[in-house]
């Protein structure tokens, strides 16, 4: 079978055996998998985060299960990282933070033409059966949305919110419309490409250049001169942090989404958070709770993540995947087999 793996920091696309499957494994043949940001990072080597597996946004049917509850044909989404639910960081409400968590993966990742899914993911809950009304390019979203539902809970925002995202790539948007879902009142969306502003403003309240305007100017004007009540940088860049942090309103919330690269450094006035009572929030990854959540949201249709698509590439064809990604020339490429 086809499979896209990482060998001495390149991609390439080889074949290589379908695993093979142990007690309570379950193998799935892909039907889509988006191409993330991160491993676009770990293509380019800057992601720190994980191990270098490519692909973790899947969704495909069951091509043969050695588990209790799922069957050949059946439409699933897999989940890439499972924690134990029983350490100390499971049992104080950190599981992303479990030392099993990054532990385990897909073999040999989302971007293949069939993949394993381990016992250990499958008894914990990481696999879900598709309804029939979401499509495997939906189910792709999964992962990536419930990563943002995690996120918003945490950070926790309030009816009629101004809301910033700072980033408008499809981590960010998904954040608009999941802001939007969860009460928030005018969700304001900032980026540096033209592409992306463009793409944001049929999503978004207001769509702000950060490379032509001043964000936090802008944002002190559409919100009476206080600043948004939550602001999410769904960029890992020093400037979109910055944008954050100058924007958000006395009293208000930053969170911090997008993985900065490795010695990433800041030049702020840490006072400035006392002083204003800022609360700057970290949400990392995904646990079972937030995928399920995720999948209700894509049946219910309160997102809608198919109008993210705006490139669909076969498995062959994931070198020029990723050079578009790099280019700025897409919001969501999604791979299929």
């Amino acid at each position: 079978m086809k499979s896209v793996v990482l060998e001495n920091g390149k991609v390439v696309i080889k074949d290589v055996e379908i695993p093979k499957l142990s007690k309570g494994d379950v193998l799935i043949k892909m039907r889509s998998c988006g191409l993330c940001g991160t491993d676009v990072e770990k293509i380019c080597g800057q992601y720190t985060a994980s191990q270098p597996i490519l692909g973790h946004e899947p969704a495909g049917v069951v091509e043969e299960s050695m588990a209790e509850g799922l069957n050949k044909g059946d439409r699933v989404f897999a989940h890439h990282h499972v924690p134990c639910y029983e350490c100390y960081y499971c049992r104080k409400g950190s599981p992303t933070m479990c030392p099993y968590y990054r532990k385990t993966n897909l073999d040999p990742g989302g971007f293949s033409e069939y993949f394993r899914v381990p016992a250990w993911n499958v008894e914990r809950g990481g696999i879900l059966k598709l309804p029939d009304n979401v499509s495997f390019d939906e189910g792709s979203f999964v992962e990536p949305l419930a990563t943002v539902v995690r996120g918003q809970r945490r950070v926790k925002i309030d009816d009629g919110d101004y809301v910033l995202v700072v980033g408008a790539g499809p981590m960010g948007l998904l954040h608009v419309m999941t802001a939007k879902r969860n009460g928030a009142g005018e969700v304001i969306v900032s980026d540096v490409s033209d592409f992306r502003v463009e793409f944001a403003s049929k999503i978004a309240d207001h769509s702000l250049n950060s490379a032509k305007v001043k964000v936090h100017e802008e944002v002190r004007r559409l919100t009476d001169g206080r600043g948004a009540d939550v602001v999410i940088v769904a960029s890992g860049s020093p400037r979109a942090i910055l944008d954050g942090l100058r924007s958000v309103r006395k009293g208000g919330r930053l969170l911090l989404f997008g993985v900065p690269f490795k010695g990433t450094v800041l030049d702020y006035d840490v006072s400035d958070l006392m002083n204003n009572e800022i609360s700057v929030i970290s949400s990392n990854a995904a646990v079972e709770e937030d995928t399920r959540e995720a999948l209700s949201m894509l049946e219910r249709k309160e997102v809608n993540v198919e109008k993210l698509v705006t490139h669909r590439f076969p498995l062959d064809q994931f070198e020029d995947a990723v050079r578009i990604s790099k280019e700025g020339k897409t919001i969501k490429a999604v791979i299929y087999a």
